[in-house]
């Protein structure tokens, strides 16, 4: 595949999304190409290190979507949003007066961006407020509660997506393209390993109240998702085990998991994901050929080959891209590419991968 092909190709894929790649002014990133003045306006519910350092200055990157409002549970970093932001008092909420949001109509969509055990209140409460959502992975503690989400924003008449900002990246989009079997053949074969070493003991993630879980609610899950979709079809079967060095550390939540899959075609995903080890690799075989992205799953940095052919594609801000993409799906009326239905796919295998660590790694079929 030369290196034309490759630019045609993540043009097209991302003109798929709803968005038409242009070159910005930051380095060698993408954005959306305007197609209407008006803006969607987002507001960041909870301002952690990723709506700080990663939401917030992708807004500024898009083209479609502006960043019109903050909730947040820390008033002392409110006057340094306001000044890096330009955000008037008037769309700045905190969790108690977060309902309020209804009235604001400078804000279209609510981004949700706290622990996992919070996705399913404040994507039903900004429902209930009439703005759509966009909810960060994992979708929620089960999938009991991805079904009430997803319920709600129904009723409500708003969307539900979600933040799988890899959907939008183009070494992952090819291997989206892949699973039709046109390129290089059918899959048969994938092999997922994301894990980091994730630190003091004392933060959120470590906490199962919080988090639900460990490293597969947090990483695991890219690894649930890559194999759906270099597949293009969702797991029968399922097995997994769990492992742990630091019983202490990891004494709430899962410190490493392996896990098999098992599709339909017959074609099998073995995945690992850790809290206390470091790896980042995607990889699937092909009937005539391979894919290996590594590293697979940053925000920056990725990097993969087709066979022995280096994979060249232009960098790309995913969260900008994935934004735009969404505000473009509510300003035409269409239902998102990656919605909450998206998410509850992930925690169906996720609950059914948890059921078999419980059961000592018995076989569940889905």
């Amino acid at each position: 595949m030369s290196s034309i092909n490759r630019r045609t190709f993540i043009d097209r894929s991302l003109k798929g999304a709803g968005v038409t790649l242009v070159a910005s002014s930051v380095g060698r990133s993408l954005t959306a190409a305007p197609q209407e003045s008006r803006k969607i306006g987002y507001a960041l519910v909870g301002l952690g290190n990723y709506s700080t350092h990663q939401l917030a200055p992708a807004l500024k990157e898009t083209v479609h979507s502006k960043l019109a409002g903050i909730v947040t549970g820390s008033p002392r970093k409110i006057p340094n949003w306001k000044v890096r932001h330009g955000l008037a008092d008037a769309h700045i909420y905190n969790y108690e007066n977060f309902d309020s949001i209804a009235d604001d109509s400078a804000i279209d969509v609510v981004y949700v961006v706290l622990p996992n055990s919070m996705h399913k209140e404040y994507t039903i409460r900004a429902a209930e407020a009439g703005k759509h959502v966009l909810c960060e992975k994992p979708m929620a503690l089960n999938a009991a509660e991805c079904r009430e989400m997803i319920a709600a924003c129904k009723a409500n008449g708003v969307f539900l997506g979600m933040g799988y900002r890899l959907h939008y990246e183009p070494h992952h989009r090819l291997v989206k393209d892949f699973a039709k079997g046109e390129k290089l053949g059918v899959p048969t074969y994938f092999q997922g390993e994301f894990a980091f070493r994730i630190g003091g003991p004392g933060q959120w993630r470590l906490k199962k109240e919080l988090a639900g879980g460990g490293a597969m609610m947090d990483v695991g899950v890219y690894c649930v998702q890559g194999a759906r979709y270099a597949f293009g079809e969702e797991p029968v079967a399922v097995r997994a085990q769990e492992f742990k060095t630091d019983p202490v550390k990891f004494a709430e939540v899962d410190e490493t998991i392996s896990w098999q899959m098992e599709f339909p075609s017959g074609a099998v995903a073995n995945c690992t994901t850790s809290y206390n080890a470091r790896t980042n690799r995607l990889y699937v075989s092909y009937e005539n050929g391979v894919v290996e992205i590594e590293p697979a799953y940053g925000y920056g940095g990725i990097q993969g080959r087709i066979n022995f052919d280096k994979m060249e594609f232009p960098a790309v801000n995913q969260q900008a891209i994935h934004m735009d993409a969404f505000a473009l799906e509510i300003m035409e009326g269409r239902p998102p590419a990656i919605s909450g239905e998206e998410g509850l796919r992930d925690m169906v295998v996720i609950d059914a991968l948890y059921e078999s660590i419980q059961n000592h790694g018995k076989r569940i079929t889905l």
